[in-house]
C-alpha cells in the first residue's frame, strides 16, 4: 500500500494551480473537466504519480469558497532550507503566516504558509 493523493476543494482553480506550481514548485500532472458533474480535478506534485504522492485540487464549478472546518490541519513539504524557502515564497507573492524558526517545544525548524484558499502548508527542513 502507499498514499496516492490528498484532496483539497478550492474556489479558484487557476489561482490555486498557479500558487502550487509557481510559488511552491509543483508541476501540473494532469487535469480533467467533468461537465456532467460540473467539476474539474487537477493533480499536482513533485514527480510522477507512480512514484510520488500527489495533491488533488477539486474545483466544483458552482462553489466559490469552502469553510475549512476544525479537523484538517495542514500539508507538509520538505525543503532544503526553511528560511530561504520563506524568502522565495514571499518574493513570489506567497503568504508566510508563521516565520521560519524552531518549533515551540523543540528544535525542529519549521514555517507555515497559506495557499489562496487559506489552507496551511508546513515547511520542514529535509532530514
Amino acid at each position: 500500500m502507499r498514499l496516492l493523493h490528498t484532496m483539497l476543494r478550492v474556489g479558484d482553480l487557476e489561482q490555486s494551480i498557479s500558487f502550487y506550481c509557481d510559488v511552491l514548485g509543483m508541476s501540473l500532472l494532469r487535469r480533467k473537466d467533468y461537465p456532467d458533474g460540473r467539476f474539474t480535478l487537477a493533480f499536482l506534485g513533485y514527480g510522477p504519480e507512480s512514484e510520488n504522492t500527489a495533491l488533488e485540487l477539486t474545483h466544483n464549478w458552482d462553489t466559490d469558497s469552502y469553510e475549512k472546518g476544525t479537523g484538517f490541519g495542514h500539508l507538509a513539504i520538505a525543503v532544503p532550507d526553511v528560511y530561504a524557502a520563506c524568502e522565495q515564497i514571499r518574493a513570489k507573492g506567497g503568504r508566510v503566516v508563521r516565520e521560519a524558526g524552531p518549533m515551540k517545544h523543540g528544535t525542529t525548524v519549521l514555517a507555515f504558509v497559506e495557499d489562496p484558499d487559506g489552507y496551511q502548508i508546513e515547511l520542514l527542513s529535509e532530514k
